[in-house]
């Protein structure tokens, strides 16, 4: 009987793993996997190589924690925001629950507590479990992962994991359901995928060249965690030893003087008279932006990433201050790159202006964009949504859920009016990228994922 011993907390090899956090002690013990149960439900050739095969595995079987046996934390709130901070537990439904309250994140570095831990001991799943868990996930079969390469790997998906709930904060014996269906059938097989691209993009130069780092364009409407999702997949880069960095076409908006002189240009164009179509962004800005993340493959190689201030101005928002820009060092592996109208390209002057006709200067502005942005996006990941009116209950749910904690959030007929600046956009260029992709992109480079209501992938 063949038998591999894999560790759940760390792709390298050790034998035992304690780890540490908010002084509860993790401790873990053996469980086996019995591939044998795939002999009649999958293809032979997955039985034929695995016949009596077991993969032994650690995982978490209990806690104990020798300061406080009932910890409790102050309430904090639960939702991520560009800076860093989970300000809403009701905008991520997946967050919700009963026994794990709020939480907040200071950065990607920075863990905070958790509320409320539950005291009840949990039922620890076994590996088998898990495994099947897994394989049920709706994103495999797009992502080329079979149950025999889930089955090799096994100990990298728990220490994902591990890694995913210790950036949340959630207590690893106490994940829900949909929690545990976040992590593992989407961010972790995400990730995965994600490494393969890299992979695939180191294998395309030659031992000693300088090797530029892999851009990842992540487009996908506003609301539908698309920002949560970069920020663990650049946690798990940073936990397995990747330098990336992350940007967002945010992060190009024009100063509110460029933004000022825009609106007065358009005088009447409510697409125009705030930030966020086509011509709201510093274009120039992106170009030597993205152009020098591209050059940082060497050690030593220092740069400053640009940050906007939403709140700046009353909420019109203006370009942060550079002493407050964050700074990233060379080499880097991995650039990820987000926004709401990534991979959009213009369109015939009648489907636009038969959308909205205060679109007609909006496309026209979004010729520029391709040499801006997509031209340095070497990989795709496109988040597809049913309907964008889904775009205006996600918004709505997360301002009811600022107001219900205290904090200054938009009326509802305010987010009406907010969403409906870029409401034509969507409607204009969604179907396009959704059928066709982003302008030059590759079909073995691009990931579409289409997600529910709950922004579930199915």
């Amino acid at each position: 009987m063949g038998m591999a011993s894999l560790n759940i907390l760390s792709p390298f090899s050790m034998s035992t793993c304690l780890f540490n956090y908010n002084n509860t002690h993790y401790y873990n013990a053996n469980y086996s996997l019995n591939l044998d149960y795939y002999n009649n439900a999958k293809p032979k050739s997955l039985s034929n190589h695995h016949h009596h095969h077991h993969l032994s595995l650690l995982s978490t079987l209990f806690t104990t924690n020798k300061s406080n046996p009932s910890p409790k934390f102050s309430p904090m709130s639960s939702h991520l925001s560009k800076s860093g901070i989970v300000t809403s537990a009701s905008s991520c439904s997946w967050m919700q629950d009963n026994s794990m309250h709020q939480i907040q994140i200071a950065s990607a570095g920075n863990l905070c507590s958790c509320s409320a831990l539950p005291t009840k001991p949990a039922q620890v799943s076994s590996v088998q479990d898990l495994f099947e868990f897994i394989c049920s996930g709706p994103l495999l079969g797009k992502l080329s992962l079979t149950p025999e390469r889930i089955a090799e790997s096994i100990d990298k998906w728990i220490a994902y994991n591990s890694y995913l709930c210790r950036l949340f904060q959630l207590n690893e014996l106490y994940v829900t359901v949909p929690q545990k269906a976040r992590f593992y059938h989407y961010y972790i097989p995400v990730f995965i995928w994600c490494e393969d691209q890299i992979s695939q993009h180191m294998s395309e130069f030659k031992d000693g060249e300088d090797i530029p780092p892999l851009v990842i364009g992540f487009s996908a409407p506003q609301g539908c965690g698309k920002t949560t999702l970069v920020f663990a997949l650049d946690y798990l880069f940073q936990k397995t030893g990747r330098k990336s960095a992350t940007i967002s076409i945010d992060d190009f908006y024009l100063t509110a003087e460029g933004q000022a002189k825009v609106r007065e240009a358009n005088p009447g164009n409510a697409l125009l008279e705030l930030r966020g179509n086509a011509g709201s962004h510093d274009l120039q800005l992106s170009v030597e932006t993205m152009t020098a993340l591209s050059k940082l493959n060497k050690e030593g190689l220092k740069m400053k990433l640009p940050r906007y201030d939403k709140s700046a101005y009353n909420g019109r928002g203006d370009r942060a201050d550079p002493s407050t820009w964050p700074e990233v060092e060379g080499p880097l592996t991995v650039v990820l790159f987000e926004g709401w109208m990534l991979g959009f390209k213009p369109l015939p002057m009648e489907v636009v202006k038969s959308v909205d006709l205060q679109l007609e200067t909006v496309n026209k502005n979004l010729e520029a964009y391709y040499d801006a942005w997509d031209k340095f996006i070497k990989t795709w990941i496109v988040i597809k949504i049913k309907d964008p009116s889904c775009v205006y209950e996600w918004r709505l749910q997360a301002e009811i859920a600022m107001r219900e904690n205290g904090k200054p959030g938009m009326s509802d007929e305010e987010v009406k009016d907010f969403v409906s600046r870029y409401l034509p956009a969507y409607n204009a260029y969604l179907p396009t990228l959704y059928s066709e992709g982003p302008i030059g992109s590759d079909p073995e480079h691009l990931l579409l994922i289409e997600i529910d209501e709950g922004r579930n992938p199915f």
